[in-house]
């Protein structure tokens, strides 16, 4: 990997480059994703926005770029305010534009603990804050993003959050997935999350010819994978007793 002292970065192929803020811990990391483009860039959510993305990785600061959210949530947003194109489902835009601590759900995950090195001497995470970054476009199901040859469709795909989405190339099989689905235990207790709307879409994904998954955490994996985590999830939230957790 190269990149800086906060940041990493890792060319997978596919004009997909792998972004990661490597001093925060695997479990709270959020996957950054630049996807290169013939007219222009794609950026797959910008992390927890602690140290300028901007001023670290050339990469995002080469060509024009749309900054896209995956959903709302402070380990993907918060380093949206630097770009000049910013995407999110509708469902979610007060979010980017109105960000606070309970509903970006910093209050419940932001510690110090989640650090393996602070971003900077003295930083207290109590005082941790994401910056407003108002969408300069609202997306929605079936919605297309054009980067001149490559196109990635807009997959709505709601439980995790309301707004979820995830991004699917059919040419080349690869879905940028967000916190849909990835492979790591599945959080729908959210204060928005919908445990119902997360089982139908999890069906969905069900249904979409994917190659490969680039997720919002942890590592990349395949369809054989990926079918295993849809049926793990909808088993577990079936199963007699379990409690339906409701946005």
């Amino acid at each position: 990997m190269t990149g800086g002292k906060w940041y990493e970065t890792k060319r997978l192929g596919d004009g997909i480059s792998l972004i990661r803020e490597s001093h925060i811990k695997p479990f709270y990391r959020c996957n950054i994703w630049h996807v290169r483009g013939r007219d222009r860039d794609l950026l797959v959510d910008s992390g927890m926005g602690v140290v300028s993305l901007r001023d670290h990785v050339r990469l995002v600061c080469e060509r024009p770029l749309l900054a896209v959210a995956s959903h709302g949530h402070f380990d993907h947003i918060g380093g949206h305010y630097e770009f000049a194109e910013r995407a999110v489902h509708a469902s979610e835009a007060e979010i980017l534009a109105y960000p606070s601590r309970r509903n970006t759900v910093a209050d419940t995950w932001v510690t110090d603990d989640m650090f393996s090195r602070l971003p900077s001497a003295g930083y207290k995470a109590a005082d941790y804050e994401v910056r407003p970054a108002p969408a300069t476009r609202l997306l929605r199901e079936g919605d297309i993003v054009d980067l001149g040859d490559r196109h990635f469709e807009v997959i709505h795909l709601p439980g995790h959050s309301p707004g979820s989405i995830a991004l699917w190339e059919t040419a080349s099989g690869i879905l940028f997935s967000g916190d849909v689905v990835y492979d790591g235990e599945l959080l729908d207790n959210a204060y928005h999350s919908n445990a119902e709307h997360y089982i139908a879409s999890m069906e969905r994904l069900r249904e979409i010819p994917v190659r490969t998954v680039h997720a919002g955490h942890f590592g990349s994996f395949g369809r054989d994978r990926l079918l295993v985590l849809i049926d793990d999830y909808i088993a577990g939230r079936r199963a007699p007793g379990c409690p339906s957790t409701q946005g």
